[in-house]
């Protein structure tokens, strides 16, 4: 993958796009443009291919039954699995605290409507704690929605264990997973868990961005947020983006996520490695100290903690001492890195959510910065990512001091 001059860091935002991916979109936009809901030969053929493609995600996604929905972005699949979930009555819903905006503001706007909705709280490794879920779970649950993996802090939910706590407690909720951060880069089989809607979005893993997806298990138990000509299974209405469904289904073709997994493991330890050899200090498993007691407890090191909370490999934080990390966002970028404040979608509002969350404190946040790996880095683009990372923050402690 050619073409970035600059070392991007900032992978759990979005991925730059397969260049076999071009040639897709222009075969499909250009050569065969037909509408696959229109009845000639050419249409017929390229509604066989989403119809396979379909099926192939399915494989994927390691799922024995239901379907895909192809969408415009995760946050509609998230609107749609959540709002098509809603039914009159006495329901409850169920989310985890550490939920990206586009399935927490959904939540909170429930709440306002009148709903009876459930924040389950994380625990300090980012992860939904568990014993909490079970104690919301009763027979009046009609939806459990939480992430795969976490896009602030790369904590992993167990699915598995989630998944026994909604057959033990409501076997009739529903569970929705938003997996975002997970599809293409965390080994997992579907029907291994009792997942009923798992969303995935096509720019997270070098695939073109406006298109999504959503795996839905029973197609009966969700009911269409806007009218139209019922294009997919009466449930997503809208001329599919062929273009965008082909470019996808090439991306995941090329991806084995096991062995991208380890690379980027690899990747990730020679990262923290060579921090480390600067002076850098790594958090153990579930420490969490405020960045003033823990200054005052490690007289020599570098200023740089790193807190990876042990989950995916391609993501992790990093807390600079004394500097803000917009600060260092923009040292850096001026320098040839790009990293990221968390989440995208939310990158301009003050604070973290997530992090405060599970404890961390306003000044913590202030002082820290989201790495995000992919797995076609190489070790010397790591290596001189660190070089800068230090130098940067060198220079800029120099010139507050």
């Amino acid at each position: 993958m050619e073409g970035f001059e600059m070392i991007y860091l900032d992978n759990a935002s979005t991925t730059k796009m397969f260049d076999e991916c071009v040639d897709i979109h222009k075969e499909f936009s250009c050569n065969r443009f037909f509408n696959p809901s229109a009845l000639s030969g050419s249409s017929l053929e390229v509604s066989k291919l989403i119809a396979d493609a379909e099926k192939y995600f399915l494989h994927r996604l390691g799922a024995r039954v239901g379907n895909v929905l192809f969408t415009g972005c995760a946050t509609e699949s998230n609107n749609l699995a959540i709002k098509g979930s809603v039914r009159s009555g006495d329901w409850e819903y169920v989310f985890s605290a550490g939920e990206h905006p586009s399935v927490y503001n959904v939540a909170k706007k429930l709440e306002l409507d009148g709903y009876v909705v459930h924040f389950v709280p994380l625990q300090k490794n980012g992860q939904i704690d568990v014993k909490a879920l079970e104690k919301v779970l009763n027979e009046k649950t009609r939806l459990i929605s939480v992430m795969h993996v976490n896009n602030e802090t790369g904590a992993i939910n167990d699915l598995k264990k989630i998944s026994d706590l909604k057959m033990k407690y409501c076997p009739r909720a529903l569970l929705h997973v938003d997996g975002v951060q997970g599809f293409m880069k965390i080994p997992f089989v579907l029907s291994d868990t009792a997942v009923d809607l798992y969303s995935f979005s096509g720019h997270k893993f070098h695939a073109p961005k406006g298109i999504a997806g959503l795996y839905v298990k029973n197609k009966n138990s969700l009911k269409e947020l806007f009218n139209g000509g019922g294009q997919q299974y009466l449930l997503r209405s809208g001329t599919e983006n062929v273009s965008g469904i082909m470019q996808m289904k090439k991306a995941v073709e090329l991806i084995n996520e096991k062995e991208n997994f380890e690379k980027v493991k690899k990747l990730k330890e020679n990262f923290n490695d060579a921090l480390i050899s600067m002076g850098a200090v790594k958090l153990t498993e579930n420490e969490l100290l405020t960045l003033h007691d823990f200054v005052g407890n490690h007289e020599n090191f570098s200023g740089i903690i790193i807190n990876d909370f042990h989950g995916s490999p391609y993501i992790e934080n990093l807390i600079f001492s004394g500097v803000k990390g917009e600060t260092m966002l923009h040292a850096l970028d001026s320098a040839g890195v790009i990293v990221g404040l968390g989440s995208a979608c939310s990158s301009k509002k003050a604070g973290n959510r997530v992090l405060e969350q599970i404890g961390i404190d306003k000044e913590t946040i202030i002082s820290s910065v989201r790495v995000s790996f992919n797995a076609y880095m190489t070790t010397e683009e790591i290596q001189n990512a660190v070089k800068i990372i230090a130098e940067c923050y060198a220079d800029i402690k120099r010139r507050v001091q």
